[in-house]
Order: structure tokens, then sequence, then C-alpha cells
């Protein structure tokens, strides 16, 4: 070979040995920008957490723009557990550093830190404790759970659809949503050391929270009953005062009433002591002192008085308290007798209409075809929801057209909801109102249940919703107003609705609005409560979630969250997480866009008002105080319930094609279930 091929060769050789050493470099420091580009990318994604997680306060004080909702809602169906619960599990003794570390964990969980000092001691006393060994599934995805964890010890991944999200540690709370409801794990968490677990079942939750309230409620309605001035009250009535009172705390020597001054409240002790003295010569004499129980002001409430003596507190007071403008708003004073629903009741009722269709027949309904498109040929789908689906059937004889709702029996039972649906089969049976929609017939075979409805041929509210981003005011007074309608003529029959929202809005030919899907209203009977977790997360009471016992005055609060979400595309208290909707109820914080009226704003947060009884439609003259509110200032009512009305609505309507009624049904689906 010439020494000048080898040569050459050799260069050669030296480039690719150089060469290879310049990618083996290029490589190294490739994986290490990947290595800084992950990192990044994880603190990016803990910043964008953090970055959501807060609340930022808006350029206009408390008006900030809300963030639009743009998937339907969430529904939770009530479990049908007793609602006399006892608690059958024993008490775990925990020494002081294990209490420390659960009371802990419990403060810093966004859900949990809502409970007051004596809940949070019962959950303390109740939990008990697991172990799991490395490898171990606490938790599965897609699992349903009944139970929620604090860790002890140990570390525990979490991960989801393979993915690895995050560790957690001693004091780190997780599963929380298991006690409130029947719900499915979104993760998989597995032990990555050996684990010592806190944990609490929602049936023990629930028996503490319903238990202690039921305690509570009794107790209270004890002490008012020794109140002379309340002595020729009913239940119910002094059910209504407790539902506005609310608790208030003072320290060792705050003065809680100063003698002298104007009384304008009533007090009940419920923890601690007071001293009551009297200025004697320039000097307090002590004339009592009153513990739990007792209580003090009561002349206030009926009439113009000075305090005739100074109550201080002794030590830590703990006291539940209305004022005399809340407590006249609940009881009308000159009488002492609460607006009485029932006495409607006994009025001249309009004859209820027969229906032209009380001869029908499952087998007289046939299917609605689409007539063009790619759905052509196809049944026509106005909704489908986790009961079942809704379809668009006529007669052949008449051609009338009826939304038929089909629910499978081993669905039905499979989730225990058989009282649900025959009370809401029982419910549109009974009812003839023009804001509710009407049942024409149920019928059954071996595998479904078929309830055969009117068809509301405008749509759903939510749909209309999503497409114009917001309604206009006129809009959103006219949809509230029949749904005002709606809940006055329920509750006169002692019917609670509890799941308004906008998905079960729907609008008739003319635009006017009818309520469907009954599967959560129940029948009670005045001054009374019910205690099951139900509804949908963003438009539930805070009583709801606190296991407190609810009543007529959930429908009051969902009404509030509605209209705001009319007017601004989304409720005021949303999240991508249950627990931290919850956790913004019970803080009970609403923010206002800039472009809402002073109205809009004056009736929202009376409506949702934080204690029931001094909500908007809940005090002595019941829904009547809703209509007369000057947000309804334009609202004709008697127009609207005869239907004389012109339906600000009726332009959300997409017109139906001249040539066959089918062709507006493909392109926008309607929702029933």
């Amino acid at each position: 070979m010439p020494a000048a091929m080898e040569k050459q060769i050799e260069e050669l050789k030296q480039q690719l040995e150089k060469q290879c050493l310049i990618n083996k470099e290029l490589q190294r420091q490739n994986k290490d920008l990947e290595k800084r580009l992950t990192e990044k990318e994880k603190l990016l994604q803990q910043l964008q957490t953090q970055y959501h997680d807060l609340d930022f306060p808006s350029q206009t004080g408390n008006e900030i723009e809300p963030e639009v909702r743009k998937s339907r809602a969430a529904v939770i169906a009530s479990e049908p557990i007793p609602e006399n619960l006892e608690i059958k599990r024993a008490r775990v003794k925990k020494n002081v550093s294990e209490t420390s570390l659960i009371v802990k964990a419990i403060q810093k969980n966004d859900f949990l830190s809502r409970l007051d000092d004596e809940q949070i001691a019962m959950m303390v006393d109740l939990l008990k404790v697991s172990h799991f060994n490395p490898g171990d599934e606490v938790i599965q995805e897609g699992s349903e759970g009944d139970s929620m964890y604090i860790v002890a010890a140990g570390e525990l991944s979490v991960s989801q659809s393979g993915r690895d999200l995050r560790t957690l540690t001693s004091g780190d709370v997780f599963g929380e949503l298991a006690i409130l409801y029947n719900c499915k794990r979104t993760a998989t968490v597995k032990a990555k050391t050996p684990v010592h677990l806190w944990c609490m079942e929602r049936q023990t939750y629930r028996s503490i929270m319903t238990n202690k309230s039921k305690k509570k409620r009794e107790q209270l309605m004890g002490f008012l009953k020794t109140a002379h001035t309340l002595k020729d009250l009913n239940d119910v009535q002094l059910s209504k005062i407790i539902d506005s009172m609310e608790e208030v705390k003072y320290q060792d020597k705050d003065v809680i009433v100063r003698e002298g001054t104007e009384g304008n409240a009533f007090y009940i002790i419920l923890k601690g002591e007071v001293l009551v003295t009297k200025n004697v010569n320039g000097h307090q004499k002590q004339i009592r002192r009153m513990g739990k129980g007792e209580h003090f002001g009561e002349q206030a409430l009926i009439r113009e008085v000075l305090r005739t003596a100074t109550c201080t507190a002794d030590g830590p007071v703990t006291c539940f308290s209305i004022d005399k403008e809340v407590f006249e708003e609940t009881i009308p004073v000159e009488h002492l007798e609460l607006f009485d629903d029932s006495k409607v009741m006994q009025e001249a009722q309009p004859p209820e209409k027969s229906s032209p269709s009380s001869t029908l027949r499952l087998k007289d309904l046939v299917p609605v075809f689409y007539q063009e498109g790619r759905y052509q040929g196809d049944p026509v789908t106005l909704g489908v929801g986790g009961f079942g689906r809704v379809a668009l059937m006529t007669t052949l004889p008449h051609g009338k057209y009826y939304a038929v709702k089909r629910v499978s029996k081993k669905h039905i039972v499979a989730k225990r909801q058989e009282e649900h649906m025959l009370f809401e089969k029982k419910i549109l049976k009974a009812v003839q109102c023009e804001f509710i929609v009407r049942l024409h017939g149920a019928f059954k075979d071996t595998r479904y249940i078929y309830m055969v409805m009117e068809f509301c041929s405008g749509g759903e509210i939510w749909t209309k919703l999503k497409e114009v981003g917001r309604f206009d005011e006129p809009v959103a007074v006219f949809c509230t107003a029949c749904v005002v309608e709606a809940y006055a003529y329920l509750h006169k029959k002692n019917i609670m609705y509890r799941d308004l929202k906008p998905e079960n809005l729907m609008l008739d030919a003319k635009g006017y609005i009818k309520l469907v899907d009954f599967g959560f209203a129940k029948e009670l009977v005045r001054g009374e409560k019910t205690y099951s977790f139900v509804g949908t997360p963003e438009y539930m009471a805070p009583e709801i979630i606190k296991n407190q016992g609810h009543d007529f005055a959930v429908d009051f609060w969902s009404l509030g969250i509605l209209i705001f979400e009319l007017l601004a595309g989304s409720p005021p208290f949303s999240s991508s997480e249950p627990q931290k909707i919850y956790a913004k109820i019970l803080d009970g914080e609403l923010h206002y866009a800039p472009y809402m009226s002073e109205a809009a704003k004056s009736i929202i947060s009376k409506l949702c008002r934080p204690r029931p009884g001094q909500r908007l439609g809940n005090t002595k003259n019941g829904i009547k105080d809703i209509r007369h509110h000057r947000w309804f200032s334009s609202m004709n009512w008697h127009k609207l319930r005869v239907g004389q009305l012109e339906a600000p609505t009726a332009r959300l309507i997409r017109k139906a094609s001249q040539t066959s009624v089918t062709l507006t049904w493909k392109a926008e689906p309607f929702f029933y279930v």
C-alpha cells in the first residue's frame, strides 16, 4: 500500500475517533439537557398547580370574571343508608403524638379543616389503624371506595394510568371523598415501605356528623322551649329559629351584652359560663351565674328594650345567637305565628286537567328517525345518562311527540335507586304545573322501566348557555322566574327538588322553562330534616356537605347558584376536584363579575346565605320575598303563570325546518336523564 494512502487512512481513522468522542460528549450533554428539561417540566407543573390553587384578588375588589364551566355537572345520588345511624366501632386509644399528627393532617386538608373541634375529636377517637407491606395496594384506580386514610408512618406511591404522580408520607391525607359518597377512585395508591395508616369508613363518618347534628338540634329545641317569649311557638317555628341562629364565641371577660344599651339579640349558652351583673351605686353587683342551656336577651326580640344587666363571659363561652332583624324575618312578631304554606293548599285549586293521552299504550309508540345527514335512518336520541337513555317517539294515529325515558331494572337494583325511581314516577304522575315536565304514562317489561314524558322541543338550557357563553339579564330573569313558579308548586306539596342546574331545565316550543328529572326529589314534613348526601357538587348547600340535616332551604341556595351561572356562564364555586368545590362552598365567598347588576348581586347573596333560616324564600313570607325582590321588578308574575308573556328565551331556540320536524334534533341532543 503506498505511503500516501496509509497516511490518508490514518488521518481518517483519527478524524473518526475524534468524531466518536464528540458524539459521546454530545450524547452526554443531550442526556444532561433531557434530565434538566424533565426537572423544569416537573417544576412548571408544580407552579401551575400552585397557581391554580391560588385565589387572586381582582382589580375591582371582589369582582372577577369566573371561569366558564365546560362540562356537564357530576351528579351524586344519595345512598339508602339508614338515617338513624349508630356508631358501632369501639374507640381506638391514641397517644399524644398520634393525636397531634392526626389533628395536624385534618387541619391542613382542604375539606376536613372545616370540621369543628368536637367533630375532629370524634374522628380522632374513631380512626382505626391498618398496616400494609411494601407492594401492597391500598387503593386501586377505578374501584369504588368507602374509606379515607391518614399516613401515620411509611411511604406510599400515587399513580394514575401507570404514571407516577407523587409520594405520600407521614401526615398526608388521601381518599377523603369516599367518606362523603360512593365514588370511583381516580388513582392507585401502593405502599413503598412498611406502612401504618389511620382509616375511617363512610358509615362511621356519617354517623359522627349526623348524630352530632341531630343531638345538637334536639338540645337547642329543648333550650328554646324554656324561653317564656317563645312558649306559644310550635316545633316547625322553633326549627326555623334554629336554622337562623349562628354560633358566636367569646373569650374570658368579653362583654356579651351591656346594661343600658339597646337590646337586639337573643342568646343561648352552649358552652362555658356567663356572669350577670347590675350597676348598683356605681359598682357592678353580681346577680347570678348562667351555664349551658340557659338563655338571655329574649325580650329584645319582641320589643324595644334597653338591657337591664351586663352579661360577661367567665372563661371561654360559646353561644347560639339570633338578632332581632333576622328573628322578625323568621317569625312575625305581632302574633308569633309562622307563615304556613299549608293554608294555601286549602284555597280553591283549579280543576286538574285530565291528560288527553291517558289511554296511551307502550305498543302505540314508535321511534322517530333522522330524515337526513350522517345519522339518517337512526332513531333520535334526546339524551343519555347514568340511568338510561331518552328517545324521541311518536304515536302513529295523531303524530304527537314524546320523550321516552328507558331505564334498566338491573341498573336500578345494582345502584339501590328503587325508591328514588318510584318517587320520581309518583311525583310526575301527581303534578299539574306548567313549569314541570308532564308524565303521560309509565310502563315496564322484563328488562326496562319506561317513562313517557312531554317532549320539550326547545332543547335544554345547558346547551343554550354553552352556545352563547352567558345570558343577558332579561333571559336569566325569565328562566329563574319559571323555576320560582315550579318551586312554589312543589314546596306547597311538601316536595324538595334538590337537583337544580341548567342541565335539568328544558325549553318548550314557546321558550318557557320546564323542570325535568325528579330522581333526587323528596317529600318532607315541615319542620323536619333529612340527612342524605345528595345533589350536584357545585349546587350543594353547606348544610348538605356538613351533614347537618337539610330541608326546603337547599332549593333556595341552588336558585342563587343558578342565577349566578346563567349570568356568568359558570357557577361561583367550581373546581376539577370535588373536595375543593366543597371547601369553597363552606368558605362562602362570592366573587361577582363586573357586568353583574347590583340587583343580581343582591338576590344571589340573599339566596346563598350560609344559615338556611336566613335565606330569601325561607323566611316568614316564604317564596313571596323572592318574587318581590327588585331583580324581578320587570316580571309580571300573573302573566307568566298563565303563559301570556313573550319569552326572551324564544330567540335561543333554533328554528325547526319547515319540511321535517326531525332536522333540528340531529344537531342538538337533549338530556333528561
